[in-house]
C-alpha cells in the first residue's frame, strides 16, 4: 500500500462512524492513478493538480513535500520537459501519484490538424508508456483551449479544474494560498504549476491548512471513482459533482 493510502485508512479508522471493511488493493497502474478506497460521505475530497513539469528542482521538492504528507496528486506533463528527468516521472507512479498529459510544446491544441494534435499529445504519451511501461494517461489541454476535435481525438478523459490561483502572475505565497483556502469545497479540483518556488510553498500550505479542516486528498481518477463517474474519453471534467 502506498503511502497516500496509509493516510486515507488511518483517517477512516480515526474519524468515521462506521469503517467499511476494505478489499485488498490491486497493484497501482502505471499511470498512477492507484485504487480506491472507501471514504465516508461526510468526508470532504479534493484533488491537488500540477501542470507544467517534470521540472528540476522545484517538482522534486514538491514530492518530496507530497511524500513527507503522504499526499496523492495527479501531474500532467509538458513532454519537452521529460527527456533526462525520467527519474522524476517514475517517482511519481511509483509513489501513488496520477500522471497525465499537458501537450509536448505547451501548444494551444485546439485548432491543430490531426497530425499535429497526434505530435503534442500522443507524442506525450508515447514518452509516459516508455518510462512506466504503459498506461492510460489523460489529458489537460493546455490554457484549457478546446474544440470539437480535441474532444473526439483525446482518447482519454479531458481533466480541467474548478479552483485556480493563478499562481503564474505572481510570487506571493500567502495570496495562492488564501485564494484556494476561500474558494475551495468537497469536490474541487484545484490547479497549480509545479514549475514555481512559490506554488510549491502555497500547495504544501493548502495541503496542511485542508487536512487540519478534515479532507482527503486523493487523484483525479480516485476523486471521480468516489462519485461513481465512469470517466469517459473525450468528455470534460472540472470537478466532482
Amino acid at each position: 500500500m502506498s503511502p497516500a493510502w496509509k493516510k486515507i485508512a488511518l483517517l477512516l479508522a480515526a474519524g468515521a462512524l462506521a469503517v467499511l471493511a476494505a478489499a485488498p488493493e490491486p497493484e497501482a497502474s502505471s499511470a498512477g492513478g492507484g485504487a480506491m478506497v472507501e471514504i465516508p460521505d461526510r468526508t470532504p475530497v479534493v484533488a491537488l493538480t500540477f501542470d507544467d513539469g517534470p521540472w528540476p528542482g522545484t517538482t522534486e521538492r514538491l514530492l518530496d513535500g507530497l511524500a513527507l504528507r503522504e499526499t496523492p496528486a495527479t501531474f500532467f506533463l509538458v513532454g519537452v520537459n521529460i527527456p533526462g528527468r525520467e527519474a522524476l516521472v517514475r517517482r511519481m507512479a511509483a509513489e501513488g501519484h496520477q500522471v497525465g498529459v499537458h501537450s509536448y510544446s505547451h501548444a494551444r491544441i485546439r485548432g491543430l490538424s490531426r497530425a499535429d494534435f497526434d505530435c503534442e499529445v500522443g507524442k506525450v504519451r508515447a514518452q509516459l508508456s516508455a518510462i512506466l511501461g504503459g498506461g492510460e494517461f489523460w489529458l489537460r489541454p493546455p490554457y484549457g483551449a478546446m474544440d470539437d476535435s480535441v474532444r473526439l481525438w483525446a482518447d482519454s478523459p479531458i481533466i480541467l479544474w474548478s479552483v485556480d490561483p493563478e499562481d503564474w502572475k505572481d510570487d506571493d505565497v500567502d495570496r495562492k494560498t488564501a485564494h484556494v483556502l476561500s474558494h475551495v469545497r468537497d469536490g474541487d479540483i484545484i490547479l497549480f504549476h509545479d514549475i514555481f518556488d512559490s506554488s510549491v510553498d502555497a500547495a504544501l500550505r493548502v495541503v496542511d491548512a485542508l487536512e487540519d479542516q478534515g479532507y482527503c486528498f486523493v487523484t483525479v481518477e480516485q476523486l471521480l471513482a468516489r462519485g461513481d463517474v465512469q470517466a469517459e474519453r473525450g468528455a470534460v471534467y472540472r470537478r466532482l459533482e
